[in-house]
């Protein structure tokens, strides 16, 4: 099972303060840690919205709108895509992590990814062999 797991934003990272170099040893070394236990897929830090869009869809309309985005703890501040063999294993690797925005509260939210098999029938063998042709060429890169 893939999980995606998700550092909520805090006022201090959306303003663009930088971690400390405790947090940042901290992170790397749970970090190695989920390497070593074989779940890590992917992990990344993401900047302030401030820096990002949104793009709105209304029918066959778009609409661009600009960061900053008022709800910070609606938003994202980095995450982890994790190969676990439950859910339960997330929420206790989770539990084990330094905490990502020391001196306030902090939320980490943990989500299963979708699989092939959940779309049932509705994912054709030609809509498979397409997914297919994309990951590999993901891969590639």
């Amino acid at each position: 099972m893939r999980f995606m797991i998700i550092v909520k934003a805090s006022p201090d990272s959306e303003a663009g303060v930088m971690p400390s170099k405790e947090l940042m040893t901290a992170m790397g070394n749970y970090n190695e840690e989920l390497t070593k236990a074989g779940i890590l897929i992917d992990c990344d830090g993401l900047q302030p919205s401030s820096k990002g869009a949104r793009v709105r869809f209304s029918g066959d309309q778009r609409t661009v709108i600009d960061g900053p985005f008022a709800e910070t703890k609606e938003l994202i501040a980095g995450y982890w895509i994790w190969q676990v063999k439950s859910k339960q294993e997330a929420i206790e690797w989770v539990k084990r992590c330094p905490n990502p925005m020391p001196g306030t509260d902090a939320e980490i939210e943990i989500r299963q990814v979708f699989e092939a098999e959940d779309f049932g029938d509705e994912f054709t063998p030609e809509l498979r062999e397409q997914e297919e042709r994309v990951r590999a060429q993901m891969n590639k890169h």
